[in-house]
């Protein structure tokens, strides 16, 4: 039903809510099968492993920001079930072109509901690994770059003078 020369079929909630049971498992094991980004980032701004100990799943997600601060590449590493690697690869997808602020807001409840809530909700551990893994990467990384531009002083090993 699906095929990879359109692999943003069901990008976001846009088409989430139309997605029966047998196209959500379409939509799951495409991703599964054919997952988008699963390789290493050369000069990744973001790289951090998540896993969930109830399932072996261990992803490493690593994210690259444009100089306008939008993500340019979103990829994942690792291994996981089903459901988590897929929802990987689909993060990947739906996380390019937002900025760190945009990631950290987004929602456990409409990632849960565009991969197919039916389907995934009694692993939303496995379902939400990656977006946690990534918002917790872009989340320092934002951190990192607020306090950059804050100018704060150096931390230093000698103890302040009385």
């Amino acid at each position: 039903m699906y095929s990879l020369e359109s692999p943003n079929i069901f990008f976001a909630k846009e088409n989430a809510n139309s997605m029966d049971r047998q196209e959500a498992i379409e939509f799951l094991m495409d991703h599964y099968e054919n997952p988008r980004n699963n390789s290493p980032l050369d000069h990744p701004d973001v790289s951090l492993t998540g896993g969930n100990p109830g399932c072996a799943d261990l992803i490493t997600m690593h994210a690259r920001f444009d100089k306008d601060g939008k993500l340019e590449a979103v990829h994942w590493e690792g291994e996981g079930c089903t459901i988590s690697s897929a929802a990987a690869s689909y993060v990947t997808e739906i996380t390019r072109g937002l900025t760190a602020e945009e990631v950290e807001n987004m929602s456990f409840e409409d990632l849960i509901e565009d991969l197919g809530r039916e389907l995934v909700m009694t692993r939303p551990t496995c379902a939400t690994l990656a977006l946690g893994t990534l918002k917790k990467g872009v989340h320092e990384y934002h951190m990192r770059q607020r306090a950059a531009a804050a100018h704060y002083p150096a931390e230093s090993s000698e103890a302040p003078s009385s």
